[in-house]
């Protein structure tokens, strides 16, 4: 992936695109936003730093795990052969589809249902992001990321997470690499916090 050419697109992309209402107002701040249903829009210098380290390829077939509001979405798919997309929550990727056609999009899947399971008919992935941090690692997840592959998760309870990424070796094994603290949603489905 060409960081240059990631952080020009980055630039460019209008955060207030993919907020609504006042909030408008606040895009341009470094920090996460509400866009409904509990759920939030990343701050922008971390939705930058995931990407970097997910490192996607021009001819990358990537699964993202929470569409939200879409504007990782972009990211992805401008770097990206093809995003498929899984958001739990009916509206937001309806919100989301909607923007992301706007900009021509034309590589983006999208499915409605638990981001958990991943997305096992177009499996397996180069690359894997995810969104929402999870309590434990989500197997199937790994299952579905490709020998070569990278995957990004939040990982950890409410109060705070850890950011890793897993990478998988030829052969298969797992290596996992802790990145730092964050905070994120939680996943939903099996993997997050709650029942």
């Amino acid at each position: 992936m060409d960081h240059k050419e990631l952080e020009t697109y980055f630039q460019s992309l209008d955060r207030s695109f993919f907020v609504e209402g006042p909030l408008k107002e606040c895009a341009d701040l470094d920090e996460p936003l509400p866009i409904g249903f509990g759920q939030t829009i990343s701050q922008p210098s971390l939705v930058l730093e995931m990407t970097r380290i997910l490192s996607p390829e021009k001819e990358s077939k990537v699964l993202e795990i929470g569409t939200g509001s879409g504007f990782q979405t972009a990211l992805l798919a401008k770097i990206s052969a093809e995003v498929y997309t899984v958001e739990i929550i009916e509206q937001l990727m309806e919100k989301a589809k909607r923007r992301l056609e706007a900009l021509n999009f034309t590589n983006v899947y999208y499915r409605v249902g638990d981001g958990s399971e991943g997305w096992k008919e177009h499996a397996p992935y180069d690359r894997i992001m995810v969104t929402a941090a999870a309590l434990v690692l989500p197997d199937e997840l790994i299952s579905q990321l490709a020998a070569g592959g990278r995957m990004v998760i939040p990982i950890g309870p409410p109060s705070m997470q850890e950011l890793k990424l897993i990478t998988k070796t030829d052969e298969g094994d797992i290596n996992i690499k802790a990145l730092g603290k964050v905070r994120f949603v939680e996943l939903k489905g099996q993997y997050g916090w709650t029942e």
